[in-house]
């Protein structure tokens, strides 16, 4: 793979607060990342275009979870593109990138040539967090409604978590001086501090089907100021979120220099996948005998594909299952 200048702030989510307002947010680039996840499979523009907005939505998300903890943000839908699927693994320690992956599947003969989202059909954005062994994962499922992800997520915030939140995002491929062209992401998101709702409990939102909106959660001084905020985002646009030249501290001073925005740490992060062949060996430890045979191939082998990274496990049946004849080793 070949891949453009390298800019400081890139691959990075950088969590900032507006000290004027209840409001707090990020700030992600997505470049090598980005390029990393999609250079492993052989996906169609249309296709390629949701998976970098699904990806750069996890990076925005995915920056607020604990040490150690995993988050999944998922699209199942009934039309060309069945399933969407990106996970967020963040640092085991501190100072470490968080790691990011995605992979999608879809009908190809089915694809049309209208916008990305017009490829997403009747459907559920459901979001899950592990926190790891011996914990229950959370799991949050809203509707598909509204016409991107991003809108999609919004959604989710106000409807599951009664959280205002927006994003703005901006993602293609990318062409710099001397370089080659790749795909780049970008985008802002805001989420407005807890509150009371002022809906009465059980009202329905104002959104598509009644779904809850932001505008539905806050009202008085803080829903100005969440108003304020969102016009205030408006007027960005792409070259300030994936260009080369503003800062993403920059940015935030630009947008909200009368909010007094608060910058904190930024967190790097890159594309990485987590299998491995315990993990394969682990998955087919509920088979028995019969089971493992029933998906052993002509040679003699039963094979694996990783669907985020491409990576091909060819193992030997005798050795999976819980009636295993012999351990990976080939030990008795």
């Amino acid at each position: 793979m070949t891949f453009g200048t390298q800019i400081t702030w890139d691959d990075s989510v950088l969590p900032f607060q507006l000290d004027n307002s209840d409001i707090r947010g990020r700030v992600a680039r997505l470049d090598r990342t980005l390029e990393g996840i999609l250079a492993q499979h052989d996906y169609p523009p249309v296709v390629e275009a949701l998976v970098a907005e699904m990806a750069i939505l996890t990076a925005l998300i995915g920056q607020t979870i604990k040490l150690r903890w995993k988050l999944s943000l998922q699209v199942q839908s009934k039309g060309p593109v069945r399933m969407i699927a990106t996970d967020y693994f963040s640092p085991s320690k501190e100072g470490e990138p968080a790691r990011l992956r995605a992979y999608a599947s879809f009908d190809r003969e089915k694809l049309g040539k209208g916008r990305p989202f017009d490829q997403v059909g009747e459907g559920y954005f459901a979001i899950l967090i592990d926190q790891g062994k011996g914990m229950t994962p959370y799991q949050g499922i809203t509707p598909l409604a509204g016409e991107s992800l991003a809108a999609c997520a919004e959604a989710y915030f106000a409807q599951s978590e009664q959280l205002p939140t927006r994003f703005s995002l901006s993602f293609g491929k990318s062409t710099e001086a001397g370089g080659t062209e790749h795909w780049r992401a970008g985008g802002v998101m805001l989420q407005h501090m807890p509150k009371a709702s002022p809906l009465a409990k059980g009202q329905e939102g104002s959104g598509e089907s009644g779904l809850l909106l932001a505008g539905d959660l806050i009202d008085g001084e803080d829903g100005e100021n969440w108003n304020r905020a969102n016009l205030l985002l408006d007027t960005v646009d792409d070259l300030e979120l994936i260009g080369p030249s503003i800062t993403p501290t920059d940015l935030l001073v630009r947008l909200f220099h009368e909010d007094v925005p608060r910058a904190f740490d930024a967190q790097p992060v890159r594309f990485g996948c987590t299998c491995s062949e315990d993990r394969v060996r682990q998955s087919l430890s509920i088979y028995s005998a019969k089971d493992i045979e029933k998906m052993t191939t002509q040679d003699g082998r039963v094979t694996a594909d990783c669907q985020f990274c491409g990576r091909h496990y060819d193992l030997d049946p005798k050795s999976l299952g819980f009636e295993a004849q012999e351990q990976s080793d080939g030990k008795a």
